[in-house]
């Protein structure tokens, strides 16, 4: 057998208030078209925590104080691959987000927690439902 090599992908869940940062994929050969949180991969000699923070200003162009990440969420899911992705909540940063990567994403949006924009990646979505209720840890797209 095997051994499973899930792929680290890191999620920002920026928080102003009641509010959820999300932006439109484009251009990136998948699931262009959906709503996703500001996300990516972490590099080899990153920390989970280091990646969300470069991710965040890469993607959104906001600054964030590691000491202000917050673990909200893991979801263990099989897309094309295994993957962990791991989801922080993070409510205070420094600067406005902007979209600094518009050749993958149309641009960034606040949309209530309570009524998220469809369509949107469904292992977000799941994680973010989860996280509301307090759940630390959920799995999709594995069959039984």
């Amino acid at each position: 057998m095997t051994r499973q090599r899930p792929q680290l992908d890191v999620h920002l869940v920026l928080r102003r208030s009641e509010e959820v940062l999300l932006g439109m994929r484009q251009n990136t050969g998948w699931r262009d078209g959906y709503w996703h949180l500001p996300a990516g991969h972490g590099e080899d000699g990153e920390s989970a925590t280091a990646a969300l923070v470069r991710e965040a200003a890469e993607e959104t162009g906001v600054e964030i104080d590691v000491t202000d990440v917050s673990f909200a969420h893991l979801v263990h899911h099989r897309t094309d691959a295994p993957r962990l992705a791991i989801f922080y909540e993070v409510t205070r940063w420094r600067g406005e987000p902007t979209n600094a990567e518009p050749d993958k994403c149309t641009g960034w949006q606040w949309f209530p927690l309570s009524a998220l924009p469809e369509p949107m990646i469904d292992y977000a979505v799941q994680a973010i439902t989860r996280y509301l209720e307090g759940e630390p840890y959920s799995e999709l797209g594995w069959q039984d």
